[in-house]
């Protein structure tokens, strides 16, 4: 069985990581998989598997006007379609909006089965008018759409007129992988304090200035706690200037991009998530499966999924309330029996998002369009590290 990925870039991100992940499980599963990208590989922060192939349109970057954006798009989905006639896969998926609309134009007339994919719960990120009247028009002509969190389902049923959706959280295995840059914890903070962890894009979507805010407001009754966020994006600068502002220069820190999570999480006493929006946060997981007690915006959509309030970490309901945020951190924070009950409670995560359990359902929804999964190895699946 062939299957092709199709995404914008391997960046960092958590959609670009669901990509490898994706592709490595299935190559280690037996099947023929390529990842295809509008970017070169210039711009790549994951790596993907050796036997994965990988083809780049170098078809990435803007275009000027409603006109331009048009055409570009338009030869992006001609390229694409070119790929699929020379590749000739059982299965194309889309990952994320764009590719996944850009995937089914390119897609219409050929033998191959198209599953398009949200990785964020829609209504919560605005596409454009073009391309969310694309959504609504191409998403009924996919053989089947992906949704991370059925909140997410409903919606597209509701609002794209496509009833063959189907949830599929992310999957997650230890070890998580690793990969470059190697930051060591020890460089960032001192052995002696007590690290509160957040990690994602610096982008409006993760609310890093209400954790800042939120942080700001306890930090004096917490002398021995640090922040530390972890990742990179066009907010920095404006976060930096709000450490600077508030004071907290040497008690919130903001190393970069770091390739070497596991080591991160586990020097981490809490991990929070502010996010304003998710899809199904990787993070949360990974940071749960590490031993990690969480605190979270219940924010659409994803954390409520994942996190059983007051059992294995803690739901800010008020999202986007600094207030609300500090005082569930400072529950946490202050508690430290509670905090290692809850931490020891969330490793069962492991089991509810296993790889074998989110990969039977994959290979559900390919019998479901109509496509035999063979080549796939009938065991338990082992997750194939770079």
């Amino acid at each position: 069985m062939k299957i092709l990925l199709f995404i914008h870039s391997l960046h960092y991100g958590g959609a670009e990581r669901v990509a490898m992940n994706l592709s490595s499980e299935w190559v280690a599963q037996g099947l023929d998989v390529t990842v295809v990208t509008l970017t070169s590989t210039a711009s790549d922060f994951y790596a993907l598997h050796d036997s994965v192939e990988r083809i780049t349109l170098d078809l990435a970057g803007g275009s000027g006007g409603l006109a331009g954006a048009i055409f570009a798009n338009a030869r992006r989905m001609l390229a694409l379609r070119r790929v699929l006639r020379q590749v000739k896969p059982d299965v194309v998926l889309g990952i994320e909006t764009r590719p996944s609309i850009l995937a089914i134009l390119a897609g219409l007339g050929l033998p191959c089965k198209v599953i398009a994919t949200e990785h964020i719960h829609p209504p919560m990120l605005f596409e454009g008018k073009l391309w969310e009247f694309l959504r609504r028009w191409t998403y009924r002509f996919a053989d089947k759409v992906v949704a991370l969190t059925q909140k997410s389902k409903l919606w597209l049923q509701d609002n794209c007129n496509c009833k063959a959706v189907t949830v599929i959280p992310n999957s997650i295995s230890l070890p998580i992988p690793v990969v470059e840059p190697i930051v060591p914890p020890q460089q960032v903070v001192g052995a002696g304090r007590r690290v509160l962890l957040a990690a994602g894009r610096m982008a409006e979507q993760k609310g890093f200035d209400i954790l800042i805010d939120s942080f700001g407001r306890i930090a004096s009754d917490f002398p021995a706690w640090d922040l530390v966020i972890l990742g990179d994006g066009h907010d920095r600068d404006a976060l930096v200037a709000q450490i600077a502002a508030a004071g907290l220069s040497k008690r919130v820190l903001l190393p970069g991009q770091v390739g070497n999570m596991p080591d991160w999480y586990e020097r981490a006493d809490l991990y929070v998530l502010s996010s304003r929006f998710e899809g199904f946060s990787m993070t949360i997981v990974e940071a749960m499966a590490s031993g990690c007690a969480v605190v979270s915006f219940d924010c659409d959509a994803g954390p409520g999924d994942i996190i059983t309030h007051g059992h294995d970490g803690l739901l800010v309901r008020q999202v986007g309330d600094p207030q609300e945020l500090a005082n569930a951190l400072s529950t946490l924070m202050s508690d430290d029996e509670m905090r290692a009950l809850m931490a020891a409670r969330a490793r069962a995560v492991v089991e509810r998002f296993s790889v074998a359990r989110v990969f039977s359902m994959w290979r559900d929804v390919f019998t479901q369009t109509g496509v035999k999964p063979s080549g796939i190895i009938d065991r338990p699946s082992v997750r194939v590290t770079e």
